[in-house]
């Protein structure tokens, strides 16, 4: 969003918060909106992570981007390091920090050991 329009189409069937925190965000759309899909850049934080596992439980997917290299650095942030021990993913896809839209790593979450693993 810049200046409350959008700068991507995104299709009309879409809807998009701006000038709102996302946990606040998410639950708002959620009450009122009943999303199958909610999506969300830049997660992070303890009320995202709460908002997110909030979202799963009512039956919602999910798309979420957060900054790191690999599962490793993801693990480092307390709030998305508790998302990935409790399995809440199906897949994390890493981009290359070098090269634009290339994709560097994919964990796929091996389900019969509840073990994230490296598939690209």
């Amino acid at each position: 969003m810049y200046k409350g329009i959008p700068q991507n189409d995104v299709g009309i069937k879409t809807d998009i918060l701006d000038s709102i925190p996302k946990s606040i965000g998410m639950k708002m759309l959620i009450r009122s909106m009943s999303p199958n899909v909610i999506c969300a850049d830049e997660i992070g934080t303890i009320e995202d992570v709460e908002a997110i596992n909030y979202a799963i439980c009512c039956g919602i997917k999910g798309i979420f981007t957060a900054h790191g290299s690999d599962l490793e650095d993801l693990e480092l942030n307390p709030a998305l390091n508790k998302l990935i021990k409790i399995n809440m993913f199906n897949r994390i896809v890493c981009l290359d920090s070098k090269q634009k839209g290339k994709i560097s790593k994919i964990y796929k979450l091996d389900k019969n050991n509840l073990k994230y693993i490296n598939i690209l």
